[in-house]
């Protein structure tokens, strides 16, 4: 049972009971975070008993349970709407996206409590900056926190119980952003693009070296961010959090995003990209961040440590209202006028950043279970070293924006998840021949495994040419002129790395679907090469020069066939057409 301490304050003549709520973080001594059912309950009982505190219900998930949204006010004002008139910064924190990883889970409980309580350690009064909200899911993976168990995310130092990383489809949430697999996804699409955060936290615990932080941070990318957004995140933003934590106790670092022996020599910054919380939410011109506590240490460091990190978010995000409003403002409106996006990187090397790394000695010893060299980390020989933090990167390709995008109804797919997306787009009101340019898919690669239910393709080839094409009432015609520009390019051009293309929504064109019966087509393409004189002196050219194709009549059928109008044309042929000036 929750332990309730009850208060009594005379206030303004009238009596006032507060409970001043423990949670089972604090009842545990920091052993046991709480189950999904007990989740809710706690805030429902928040709810009830503070004003400044709305449990909103949003969509449903995968688990059959509706994804929850807290939201703390200090003007008691829950509609976001209406709080973006009074200018207020939304900082939007997400939990157990990742229920192993329950940190964020008992943090938010935490802050919240003390916040907004009359007697809590944060003093008398609401202690939230009455220019920030905050905007909180609970858990967002409902179906791993509610698959418990002790066996779960075997090296990690607490809690007692955990929850399971794969969803109730047993996907991972943290690549189902562009994709939308689960209906958290979709819910969460919902949230993101109703609440339009200024600021994003989604709450982890990281896995791979041993060293003494006990915070990391992983940052979206300042290059992929871009403008004077990733200028501002680069030079003021991250720098400022990591001062904060230190003045709490907190020697925070980079994401060590180093899983060998050796993080000592520096590290390539993580790339965040749009298949994640953070790179998704790059893409609306969000300051994103995803802190990652360490899995060695203990859960009331990690627990406190992202309770910390939360409130320098809301100190830094309060102190620089008017330039975090501007900065978005101003590129949300540059976005819509921008002619050219990059869609893939890579790393520079030849630029980076130092920081101080706090770290131990590893070494090799005999494995006890198959007596080979086994890595360690010796505790009794910490070290302090400046490294190099790789995070620079350049663009490699770039996409020109066409005028608009079309895309006929058949997709009805991609065009649910652009209309999720809050995507500016109008159905043709009639029959129309429209000139756009053409994509034809000229070579790729696919993943030989699954990856989330899914064979990603990549390294894309392609080719273009500009056609008259007949579109039908009710296709969708797609203005590039939106706040959405940028996520429309990365999901809809093919060789975006986590595009609709790259996540196999398309994937029906890569299969030809008619062909032809040899005996049948031979007099129909002999007739064809009377009167087609530049295609038959083709076909003897190519005799010619390849004697394998010379003694393959199937061969020479297929390459006539190939290049006659009896080939369907809907082959390769990519189905998103741009429209150009």
């Amino acid at each position: 049972m929750k332990k309730l301490l009850i208060v009594v304050f005379i206030f303004s003549g009238r009596f006032i009971f507060c409970q001043i709520m423990t949670t089972k973080f604090e009842q545990t001594n920091a052993k046991q975070s709480p189950t999904y059912s007990e989740i809710i309950d706690w805030w429902q009982k928040l709810d009830k008993q503070s004003e400044y505190v709305k449990l909103l219900t949003m969509g449903m998930t995968d688990a059959g349970f509706p994804l929850h949204l807290v939201v703390v006010s200090g003007d008691k004002d829950f509609n976001f709407e209406s709080l973006r008139k009074k200018n207020k910064r939304i900082i939007l924190i997400n939990n157990g996206i990742h229920p192993g990883e329950p940190d964020g889970i008992d943090a938010s409980m935490l802050l919240v409590r003390d916040l907004i309580s009359l007697t809590g350690k944060s003093g008398n009064g609401f202690r939230l900056p009455s220019n920030v909200v905050l905007a909180i899911i609970p858990v967002y993976n409902i179906g791993g926190c509610l698959n418990r168990s002790p066996n779960y995310r075997i090296d990690q130092n607490g809690p007692a119980e955990k929850g399971f990383r794969g969803n109730s489809q047993n996907l991972d949430l943290n690549r189902d952003f562009i994709k939308c697999d689960s209906k958290e996804a979709k819910a969460f699409a919902e949230i993101f693009h109703l609440v339009d955060p200024d600021v994003f936290v989604d709450n982890h615990v990281s896995d791979g070296a041993d060293y003494q932080h006990v915070m990391t941070l992983l940052t979206s990318q300042h290059n992929k961010l871009g403008g004077i957004m990733g200028d501002y995140l680069e030079k003021e933003f991250d720098p400022v959090l990591y001062h904060l934590m230190k003045e709490k106790g907190y020697n925070m670092v980079p994401y060590v995003n180093s899983f060998g022996d050796t993080p000592e020599n520096g590290w390539p910054e993580y790339w965040d990209g749009p298949r994640y919380s953070s790179g998704y939410a790059t893409l609306w011109q969000t300051f994103a961040f995803v802190p990652e506590t360490h899995m060695l240490k203990s859960y009331e460091q990690r627990v406190r440590s992202t309770y910390a990190l939360m409130q320098c978010f809301i100190e830094f995000t309060s102190k620089n209202s008017e330039k975090i409003k501007q900065l978005r403002e101003q590129t949300k409106q540059s976005v819509k006028s921008q002619t050219e996006f990059p869609i893939a990187w890579q790393l520079d090397h030849s630029q980076w950043k130092e920081i101080t790394y706090k770290g131990y000695e590893a070494g090799h010893k005999p494995s006890e279970v198959s007596g080979l060299p086994r890595l360690y980390y010796d505790r009794t020989k910490p070290f302090e070293k400046q490294v190099k933090i790789f995070n620079y990167y350049s663009s490699r390709t770039i996409i020109r924006k066409p005028v608009a995008y079309i895309i006929p109804q058949g997709w009805w797919k991609v065009i649910d998840l652009l209309k999720l997306n809050n995507v500016q787009m109008q159905p043709l009101k009639k029959d129309t021949t429209i000139e756009v340019e053409v994509y034809r898919i000229d070579n790729y690669k696919t993943a030989q495994r699954e990856y989330e239910m899914h064979h990603l393709n990549s390294d894309v080839k392609l080719s273009s040419t500009k056609q008259k094409m007949n579109f039908r009432k009710g296709d969708w015609y797609i203005p590039m002129n939106q706040t959405a520009n940028r996520f429309l390019i990365e999901t809809l051009e093919p060789q975006g790395e986590d595009s609709y293309f790259a996540w196999n929504f398309f994937d029906a064109i890569l299969g030809q679907k008619e062909g032809f019966s040899g005996y049948a087509f031979e007099d129909i393409a002999a007739d064809y090469l009377k009167t087609h004189t530049d295609l038959k002196t083709i076909l003897e050219q190519r005799r010619a020069a390849d004697t394998a194709f010379a003694k393959n009549g199937n061969a020479q059928l297929n390459f006539l066939y190939q290049n006659s109008p009896y080939f369907e044309p809907d082959y390769l042929r990519y189905p998103v057409y741009r429209v150009i000036d």
